[in-house]
């Protein structure tokens, strides 16, 4: 039955968009052979679905069609595809890549410049309306730099599969100049250049905030076939590369049900246990990032393994509480109603 409903639906659609002078509500209930209320709800789904089909008024009557066919049909944009586009603008703008905004922002100018006026005239209202209603949240972190020359030199070099030299300021020998082969961008809290240096075929991952005198050299450079820069970020919790290991993690208490709704790695077993409590179980490295993470988790989650993590997070810890337990000390000797 609900297969016939959608059946009747898209045949209604059809009928929409072939007919130029449209069709009455009545006219719809008569060629479909439903009651007028049927009818009606048919053709407001589609309203809503596919918002440029028109209304042409006949004094006290009413007109409906889709225009310019199926294609137009199928093609326009609908009010839920408009408010993430904006959405995603201004996440991109508030996270700090205000060039990466820039570019959707002018996808956003042509999209709506490409409706119908009175398409976008009904539109624009409820873009605007939901636009306002709704924020995605923004965590605390460092700004990313844009440069977008820079961007754009790191994407010919990439599109052309050639070398590029820059001087970087971070590393081990700051301000050296580096050259190297380009095999790809990734976006995170800070943005970074992954490429490996002349001579080297492991890839490490260059922040751009970093890069300075940036040039694309006029000789060969692509990454190995076999390449995945989804795989090689899978490798890692965040940014940092080292070992990858075998991780698993055991959650108690009101910590479970949370983390059976989170996603640690895109690799990740999760498994219930009688008890109650969850395993988590995914292979990475960045060992140190990862600790840092599970401390938000407090003590509703044990380390099982590897035993280097574990001993990273005590390492943290005590460092942390050396450092703040001497600070605390000193002020409590330094103020004289503690004495």
């Amino acid at each position: 039955m609900r297969h016939e409903k959608a059946a009747l639906v898209l045949e209604l659609a059809r009928r929409l968009a072939a007919s130029a002078e449209g069709l009455s509500t009545e006219e719809m209930a008569d060629q479909l052979g439903v009651c007028r209320r049927t009818a009606e709800r048919m053709r407001d789904a589609i309203g809503q679905v596919f918002p440029q089909m028109e209304i042409l008024q006949e004094g006290v009557s009413k007109r409906f069609r889709i225009p310019r066919g199926l294609d137009g049909f199928f093609q326009s944009p609908t009010t839920d595809e408009l408010v993430e586009l904006s959405r995603a603008i201004d996440t991109l703008r508030d996270g700090g890549h205000r060039n990466r905004a820039a570019t959707l922002e002018g996808l956003d100018h042509k999209v709506k410049s490409a409706l119908k006026a009175e398409h976008r005239r009904r539109i624009s209202p409820d873009v605007e309306a939901l636009s306002r209603a709704e924020l995605t949240g923004i965590r605390a972190g460092p700004q990313p730099v844009e440069d977008p020359r820079l961007l754009t030199g790191i994407r010919q070099a990439l599109m052309g599969m050639c070398q590029v030299r820059f001087r970087y300021l971070g590393g081990s020998n700051p301000g050296s100049v580096r050259t190297l082969v380009p095999y790809g961008l990734f976006f995170e809290r800070m943005n970074y250049l992954v490429g490996a240096e002349i001579g080297s075929d492991q890839p490490r991952n260059w922040r751009l905030d970093r890069i300075e005198d940036f040039e694309v050299l006029d000789a060969p450079g692509a990454p190995p076939e076999a390449f995945s820069i989804a795989d090689y970020t899978a490798r890692s919790f965040g940014v940092f590369h080292d070992r990858v290991e075998k991780v698993r993690l055991h959650f108690t208490g009101d910590a479970a049900a949370e983390a059976r709704r989170w996603r640690f790695h895109p690799n990740q077993v999760v498994t219930a246990q009688d008890d109650g409590s969850l395993l988590v179980e995914f292979e990475t490295g960045g060992m140190l990032e990862l600790a840092w993470h599970l401390f938000t988790w407090r003590t509703e989650v044990e380390i099982l393994s590897p035993v280097g993590l574990r001993e990273v997070m005590v390492a943290e810890l005590q460092a942390t509480l050396a450092r703040h337990s001497s600070t605390f000390a000193t002020e409590v000797v330094a103020d004289p109603a503690q004495t």
